[in-house]
């Protein structure tokens, strides 16, 4: 039987400092968003965090959470017309360039905040 009484209090640190804005928080939204590919609905969870971490952990990790807000919506507006143009046998290809798209901007998050930069351009619609 172990003494119980020399462990030390559990905090919930380490989960706290994924959900509360700051870089961690950005890391996972990327990790979201990528779990996306898998499970469809996920990357809603990293937007609905983007939205409500923007403003609140400073300059630099804003710049992360506009670029993962408008990750979001340009995939999906792509996607959307992607889907439209399957109609005329292309959309395969628009969808394969989405995701490369995707993954591309999502690895360059994640280097970006597990190096504490921040996103040199939020606003643009390539890299």
């Amino acid at each position: 039987m172990t003494d119980t009484n020399n462990i030390p209090p559990s905090n919930g640190g380490d989960v706290e400092s994924y959900t509360t804005p700051g870089m961690k928080n950005a890391t996972l939204n990327y990790a979201l968003y990528l779990l996306g590919f898998l499970i469809p609905l996920v990357p809603i969870v990293g937007l609905v965090f983007a939205y409500m971490s923007r403003g609140k952990a400073g300059e630099a990790v804003d710049t992360h959470y506009t670029f993962q807000i408008r990750t979001f919506w340009i995939g999906l507006v792509a996607s959307f017309i992607a889907f439209l143009l399957m109609f005329v046998l292309i959309g395969f290809l628009v969808f394969f360039a989405i995701a490369v798209w995707m993954v591309v901007r999502c690895v360059k998050g994640i280097m970006a905040s597990s190096n504490n930069q921040p996103i040199k351009d939020p606003q643009t619609y390539l890299f």
